[in-house]
Formats: structure tokens, C-alpha cells, sequence
């Protein structure tokens, strides 16, 4: 899933860790690698599950030293005394000294949630907070609750183990001496004529004259081809939450738009992000999905046509603003000298934001397909769309 930034999120539960003597330890940590480093090139979000941690399933703090080794060949730790003494006890040591006490890991991560803390991780960290830089502190946040977690992130596009969620509701159930009652969810309000985000391309068509490329992907491309294509790091860095719901509440009331007012470059890009995430369904269709995730099984050679096979199959409106925007994409994929932005970063980044299975969250193994599909279209866009001319285009 994606937090209230656009950025991706890694999820690690304690509960599901299998005992200590049955886990292959060194195949724990070749998935761990495999994990952080498809997203560590762009800002990402960690939520950490800590219900579940017993001494049956702690790897040992041999595990440890040799994660401590293997990560050091390529990186220089720089925290990992201290994270070794904070969380000498607890799993979490692992996972943050993988992730945070080596550059290349610690560098774009922007957020650590610990759900369900412990009263003596809260009182460790307390001990041993002087210690910690201020702006790595600022990265931790401990929720006691899952509806704590929803003010930051759409959990519900999370994997949360049922053992988590059953968790949960004890904890509320103590803490108020029952069980929470059924919150009665009001209907949602009917959206407005020139609302943006959450509604469908139709919706926005017909409000907009006809208009078949949405005013907002419109302006935000048009602007970032100004100034935005050598950028170094385009669309992988966040931006203020509260100045994108800013930009996104100006938008659905119909006022204008004007990005040099922030100042900040990225702003225009996470909000082209977001429009294509909050889609009600995504640009590339669940009609599709099926069909991309297959394309690992396509030999080399013939990929590119059948990326262009599946997209002819779009809806015509689907194909004409997929068009603007993957020509866009290439555009950027161009400026890479400049702004580092290849055809395989940019897919990493868009990838998820253009197709997602109609129920759930894509698995691990589906973002592979998913994101070569992307870098496909982008890389051999004269290609893939050169045959097919629509109306009004």
C-alpha cells in the first residue's frame, strides 16, 4: 500500500515469524535485502507489527552480527552500537539496524510506525533517546491502535495479520471494558461538480466539457515538462501532507492551481501520484491485471508487442490519457543524465499507481511483472502506441 504521501510501504509482523530453529535465517535476510532494496531508491514508510514477539521466535543476536556483516560489505554502519543496545531484546533491532543504520537504507526512509508497542520498548527508547539524532527521532511513531494507524496510511490496504486485528480489539476491549461498538459509517457525501480526486475519468469528462485529459493531470505534466524534467529525483521524493490535501481540496472546489506559490518542485508530482491512485479504478483496469502480472511468462522477444496487445484492449478514454501520461514518462526517461529518473525507476515509482488487483493488495511476487510491464511502456512508447489513433486525441 501507499501512506498519505504516495510512498510506499513495507510492512514487517512479528506474529507471523515462525520459531527461532525452523526459520532459515540466512533466507530471512536474502528477503529482507530483497525487500528494502526494490524500494530504498525512493521514499518508503515502515510499519512495524510488535504483537506476537516471544523468546521462541527472537533470532539470535548471532543472526544479528551476521546481517550486521553482510550489510557492512556495501555500507558503513553508523548506529548499529546503539541499536544493538536498545533493542538487544527484541526483534525490532534487526529491522531497524538493516534499515536505518546504513546509509543507503536510512536515507529515504521517512517514517517508522511500531503498532502495538510494549511499555518497555516506550521506556528504552526513552533511556536512550538522547542519543539518537533529533531528525531520526522525528522518523519514529508509536501508535497503540490500529485506527491510530489510519490517520497516517490506508491500513486497510494492508496485509494485517488476523492475530494483529484480534490483538487490537482486546486492547480496546480492556481498555474500555468491552468490546467497541459498530461505528455507523455516515453514506458518502455525493461528490462535487468539479471534484478531481476519488471519482472516475467519466465523471471528470463529463464535468469538464468533454475534456477527455483530466484538468489536473493536465496541469501538473505541463508544468513539470517546464521545469521539473531534469530534476534530480523526480517523483521519488514526498512533499508536505498537509500542503497536498491543500492543493487537493483547491482542486475538487474548482479554484485555481498556481505551483510556483510552493515553491517546491516535488509538490506537482506527488499530486499527479495521488490522482492516479485515487482512482476508483485504476488507469491501466482490473480488467488487465491478470494479463500484466503474466507478462514474466511472455518470452523477451515478444513482450513488447504484448504490452501493446493489452493496451489496444483499453477502454478508448483509458488508452487516450494512458497515451499522455507514458509519453510524459518517456520524456522523463530521456533527462536521466540530469535527473536519474530511468525508464526502471520511474516504473518503480508508477507501477502500482496505474494498476492494482480489484480485491487486496498486490503480493511481492506480482511487482515484478507489474513494474516491467511499466518500464516497457515507457521505454518503447513509439512503439507500443504508434498504431492506434483515437477521435479527439
Amino acid at each position: 500500500g501507499d501512506d498519505n504521501s504516495g510512498r510506499k510501504v513495507i510492512t514487517f509482523s512479528c506474529c507471523r515469524m515462525p520459531p527461532s530453529h525452523q526459520l532459515n535465517h540466512t533466507r530471512l535476510l536474502e528477503y529482507l535485502k530483497y525487500t528494502l532494496d526494490q524500494y530504498v531508491e525512493n521514499d518508503y514508510t515502515v510499519v512495524y507489527f510488535h504483537y506476537g514477539l516471544k523468546s521462541l521466535n527472537k533470532p539470535s543476536l548471532k543472526w544479528l552480527q551476521t546481517a550486521y556483516k553482510e550489510f557492512d560489505r556495501k555500507y558503513v554502519s553508523r548506529i548499529f552500537g546503539l541499536c544493538v543496545c536498545v533493542y538487544n531484546s527484541m526483534i525490532i533491532k534487526n529491522f531497524l539496524t538493516i534499515s536505518f543504520s546504513f546509509p543507503r537504507y536510512k536515507k529515504n526512509l521517512k517514517a517508522l510506525y511500531v503498532v502495538h508497542p510494549t511499555n518497555f520498548i516506550k521506556i528504552l527508547w526513552n533511556i536512550f533517546k538522547p542519543l539518537i539524532s533529533h531528525k531520526f527521532g522525528k522518523k519514529v511513531t508509536y501508535l497503540n491502535y490500529l485506527s491510530d494507524l489510519g490517520e497516517h496510511l490506508k491500513y486497510d490496504q494492508l496485509n494485517i495479520p488476523q492475530e494483529v486485528i484480534r490483538h487490537d480489539e482486546n486492547l480496546r476491549g480492556k481498555h474500555k471494558g468491552k468490546l467497541p461498538p459498530v461505528v455507523k459509517v455516515p453514506p458518502p457525501r455525493p461528490p462535487l461538480p468539479t471534484q478531481q480526486f476519488g471519482v472516475s475519468l467519466q465523471y471528470i469528462k463529463d464535468k469538464n466539457s468533454g475534456e477527455l485529459i483530466p484538468p489536473v493531470m493536465k496541469e501538473t505534466v505541463s508544468y513539470l515538462k517546464r521545469k521539473g524534467l531534469q530534476v534530480e529525483g523526480l517523483f521519488r521524493r514526498s512533499a508536505s501532507i498537509q500542503t497536498i490535501k491543500d492543493v487537493q481540496k483547491l482542486y475538487n472546489q474548482g479554484k485555481p492551481v498556481n505551483f510556483d506559490d510552493y515553491h517546491d518542485i516535488h509538490i506537482p508530482a506527488v499530486i499527479l501520484k495521488t490522482f492516479l491512485r485515487e482512482l476508483p479504478q485504476p488507469l491501466l483496469t482490473f480488467e488487465c491485471y491478470d494479463p500484466i502480472v503474466g507478462i514474466t511468462s511472455v518470452e523477451s522477444c515478444l513482450r513488447v508487442t504484448r504490452c501493446k496487445q493489452i493496451i489496444e484492449g483499453l477502454p478508448e478514454h483509458n488508452y487516450i490519457v494512458l497515451k499522455y501520461l507514458i509519453c510524459f514518462l518517456h520524456m522523463v526517461s530521456q533527462e536521466s543524465i540530469y535527473n536519474r529518473m530511468t525508464a526502471s525507476s520511474l516504473a518503480c515509482v508508477f507501477g502500482l499507481n496505474l494498476i492494482w488487483p480489484s480485491k487486496g493488495t498486490a503480493s511481492l511476487s506480482a511487482l515484478v511483472p507489474l513494474n516491467l510491464f511499466t518500464e516497457l511502456l515507457i521505454d518503447f512508447y513509439m512503439n507500443i502506441f504508434n498504431s492506434r489513433t483515437v477521435p479527439g486525441e
